[in-house]
C-alpha cells in the first residue's frame, strides 16, 4: 500500500501549495473526494473534512479524525529558478531518503496527509467511521485551525499525522506568537558620484524555527544588520538602497542581501559582492540605522531552556524575514513558548521596541500550548500498537514547534489528539527529507490502530 502514498505524494507535489495560496490544493482534495465517492465539506477559509463510512463490523466504533495540513513552506536554494504559486517540487530518492530538487520538499506536512488520503481510498482496510480534517495555513498563521467552526468534525478522537519525529508520540507543542512589523522609511534621490554593490551572505543551512532553533545556526537577519552596521561606522558617505534577508517567517534564516552605493571599493566584504547598477532611490540614514537598532534588541534564538523537560527548549524567538518596501521595511518575528505569558510578554517587548522608532507591529496568530493527558486509554493504545508493529515503545515528548492542537481542545470540546508521524529532517529548508523506512513503518502503526480503535 506505501506505493499509493508516493502515487499521492507525487501528484500533490505538482500542485503549489505556499501558505495562503491553498485554492488548488483544496480543489485537488475535492477531486479527490469525488473521485472516490466520498462525502466532504469544505468551509471559506478552505478547510476541509472528507467523510468515510465504516468497514463491515465495525459501524458501531466512534467516529476516528486523521488530521494534516495542506500547506508548505516553500524556499528555494539561491539561483535556482522556482515559483512557489506555478511550479511543483520535484522529488527523488536517494539512500533511503527522499529529498527535493534544490527546493524544501513538502513532506511537512504532505506525507502525512498522503498516508491519511491512501487510508481512505483503500477499499482492503478495516476501520471504523473515519473523518479525514485537513486545515490551512498551519505554517505562517494557523488561520484556518483559528477559524474552524465548532461542528466541523464529529469525531474526538483525532491522530495527527503532522509529527516529524518517528520513534515518540508528541504529547504537547508550544504555543507561537507570529508578528509583522511595519517600520518607516525614508527615502532620497540616488548619487551618480557613488558606486553601486550588491551584498550578499549565507550564514547557515536555515531550518525550521522551532526544531532547530537550538542548533546554534546563526540568523542571516542578524548577520547583514551586524555587517552593515560596522561599514556605515566606517564609511559616513555609504548609503543603502535595499535590504532583504530570510525566506519565510517559520523558517531560521539563511541567506540575505543588501544594496549599497559607496565612494570607494574599501571596506567591501572580500566574498559576496557584485557590482550592480544604480537604483532611483536610497534609503536615508536614519531609517536604516533605526531598522539595525531594533534588529539589534530583538532576541534571536534560545531565549530559556525548560526546567520541567531536559533538553527542550522552552521559550525562542526568530527573526524570519526582512523586505525593504517604497516606505517602510516589513520585518516578522515567531515567538514560541511553553508558558504561554511569557511569550505574550516577548511579543509585546518586540512590539514596543518597534513603536519606540515609529514603526507599528500587527499579531498575525497567537496561539496557546498544548499538551495531552500522558495516562488516557489512547495514548496507551497507540504506544502498544507500536510495541506490537514494530517491536518498541515511543517514547512521549513535548516539542518546541508549534501544533494547531491549542485551536482544537479549544474547539472539540473533549477531543483526545496523538501525533505521529515518519522521521523529517530539516523541515522548513531545502535539506528537507524523509526516510523512506519510517514511512512504510508509520503506516504499518496506523493501519493496525484503525482496526483496533473500536
Amino acid at each position: 500500500m506505501t506505493e499509493n502514498i508516493f502515487r499521492l505524494f507525487h501528484e500533490l507535489n505538482q500542485v503549489p501549495r505556499p501558505s495562503w495560496h491553498e485554492e488548488r490544493v483544496a480543489d485537488w482534495l475535492c477531486e479527490f473526494a469525488e473521485k472516490n465517492q466520498l462525502d466532504y465539506q469544505r468551509d471559506n477559509h478552505n478547510c476541509i473534512v472528507i467523510r468515510k463510512p465504516a468497514t463491515l463490523g465495525m459501524e458501531q466504533a466512534p467516529v476516528t479524525v486523521m488530521h494534516a495540513h495542506m500547506d508548505m513552506v516553500c524556499v528555494a536554494e539561491e539561483g535556482k529558478a522556482f515559483d512557489p504559486l506555478n511550479d511543483p517540487i520535484e522529488s527523488y530518492i536517494e539512500d533511503g531518503w527522499m529529498k527535493a530538487q534544490g527546493t524544501s520538499l513538502g513532506a511537512d506536512n504532505g506525507i502525512g496527509l498522503c498516508m491519511a488520503m491512501a487510508v481512505m481510498e483503500s477499499e482492503s482496510l478495516e476501520h471504523g467511521p473515519l473523518e479525514l480534517f485537513v486545515t490551512t495555513n498551519e505554517e505562517d498563521g494557523m488561520t484556518g485551525a483559528a477559524n474552524i467552526s465548532t461542528d466541523f468534525i464529529k469525531g474526538r478522537r483525532m491522530i495527527d499525522l503532522d509529527s516529524e519525529d518517528y520513534d515518540t508520540i508528541t504529547t504537547g507543542a508550544a504555543g507561537a506568537y507570529l508578528q509583522s512589523h511595519k517600520l518607516p522609511l525614508k527615502r532620497e534621490k540616488s548619487s551618480d558620484s557613488l558606486h553601486y554593490y550588491k551584498l550578499s551572505i549565507q550564514s547557515s543551512v536555515g531550518g525550521h524555527s522551532g526544531v532547530d532553533i537550538n542548533k546554534g545556526r546563526k540568523s542571516a537577519v542578524k548577520e547583514i544588520c551586524v555587517l552593515l552596521k560596522k561599514m556605515l561606522e566606517k564609511d559616513p558617505m555609504m548609503v543603502v538602497a535595499d535590504i532583504t534577508a530570510g525566506e519565510a517567517n517559520a523558517s531560521i534564516p539563511a541567506r540575505a542581501s543588501a544594496v549599497i552605493g559607496k565612494s570607494t571599493k574599501e571596506g567591501l566584504p572580500v566574498n559576496g559582492v557584485l557590482d550592480c547598477e544604480q537604483p532611483a532611490s536610497c534609503i536615508d540614514r536614519k531609517s536604516v540605522v533605526a531598522l539595525i537598532q531594533a534588529i539589534d534588541r530583538i532576541p534571536y534564538g534560545v531565549i530559556k531552556m525548560s526546567e520541567r523537560m531536559e533538553g527542550t527548549v522552552e521559550t525562542s524567538n526568530n527573526i524570519g524575514v526582512i523586505r525593504t518596501r517604497e516606505d517602510h521595511f516589513y520585518v516578522t518575528t515567531h515567538t514560541r513558548s511553553f508558558i504561554n505569558s511569557r511569550m505574550v510578554q516577548i511579543g509585546k517587548d518586540i512590539a514596543g521596541e518597534i513603536a519606540r522608532i515609529g514603526g507599528t507591529s500587527e499579531i498575525v496568530m497567537s496561539t496557546p500550548a498544548w499538551q495531552e493527558c500522558t495516562d488516557s486509554p489512547f495514548i496507551h493504545l497507540v504506544e502498544q500498537t507500536f510495541e506490537d508493529v514494530l517491536g518498541f515503545r515511543p517514547r512521549l515528548v513535548e516539542m518546541h514547534f508549534v501544533m494547531e492542537m491549542g485551536y482544537f481542545v479549544e474547539r472539540f470540546p473533549g477531543i483526545q489528539i496523538i501525533p505521529i508521524g515518519p522521521r523529517i529532517l530539516e523541515p522548513h529548508s531545502t535539506q528537507e527529507r524523509v526516510e523512506i523506512s519510517t514511512i512504510e513503518n508509520i503506516w504499518r502503526v496506523l493501519v493496525e490502530l484503525l482496526k483496533r480503535l473500536r
